[in-house]
């Protein structure tokens, strides 16, 4: 089974950036003891200059943070941050170029208090019980369900991460398609072999709900939501 995640974010000065489906994700860890005032985002084509400011960060004193660039003119530009520290002074961090990444892990390979112990958290938090499995010389056959909320397909773990359960995937050619509140596409999942995935939270532009529709072939089997809350703030470091 292959399985990778977006590796663990780097701590200021240093950053993260990662290519995922062509969107690029810059994070980071803020472990500054001086108040943080600002923290803006820039990129370019080339390392060394002619930076131009994409974003900055509603919250730039969060321990964890992070921007998504999802419309890049280019998927290997130079990124890197610039800090704003109370009192007037800054710094620039050193440009750092994309790594394409697949934010998805098996359950095997990450684990929850809810894989060991399904009475540790609330039903959300409990993965759905194993589907019958098709008789034996017989394809199998996904059912339309009505939606209610929560979803046994995907939901929230206790860790905000979003867990997906595809029964049967290994024989199935489900397709995954989300969106924020809006209606705007965030990404889409295909070719989904593993039953049991588990995306970050860093794949999703920020806390609130989000819709998906799940589909077998061109087949629409479910649309529902789930929420992701904002993080908690531990204050500064």
């Amino acid at each position: 089974m292959v399985s990778a995640s977006l590796k663990a974010q780097k701590i200021l000065p240093d950053i993260s950036v990662n290519n995922l489906n062509n969107n690029i994700v810059i994070s980071w860890k803020n472990e500054y003891k001086v108040p943080v005032t600002n923290i803006s985002i820039q990129r370019s084509y080339d390392s060394l200059k002619n930076y131009t400011t994409i974003g900055s960060v509603l919250s730039p004193t969060s321990y964890e943070n992070g921007y998504s660039d999802n419309n890049p003119p280019y998927n290997r530009m130079y990124y890197r941050v610039f800090i704003a520290f109370e009192g007037g002074s800054y710094l620039i961090t050193q440009p750092v170029r994309p790594v394409k990444q697949v934010t998805i892990d098996s359950v095997a390979e990450q684990r929850y208090p809810w894989q060991t112990n399904p009475f540790a958290d609330s039903a959300l938090q409990i993965p759905p019980t194993a589907p019958t499995l098709p008789q034996i010389n017989k394809p199998p056959v996904i059912t339309k369900t009505e939606p209610a909320y929560p979803s046994k397909r995907i939901f929230t773990s206790k860790l905000s991460s979003v867990v997906i359960h595809l029964p049967l995937a290994s024989t199935t050619n489900y397709i995954v398609k989300f969106f924020d509140e809006s209606g705007n596409k965030v990404f889409e999942l295909n070719k989904l072999k593993d039953e049991y995935l588990i995306l970050d939270k860093m794949n999703f532009r920020h806390s609130g709900w989000y819709f998906f529709e799940i589909y077998n072939n061109s087949e629409l089997i479910e649309k529902n939501k789930f929420f992701i809350p904002k993080d908690i703030k531990t204050g500064n470091r």
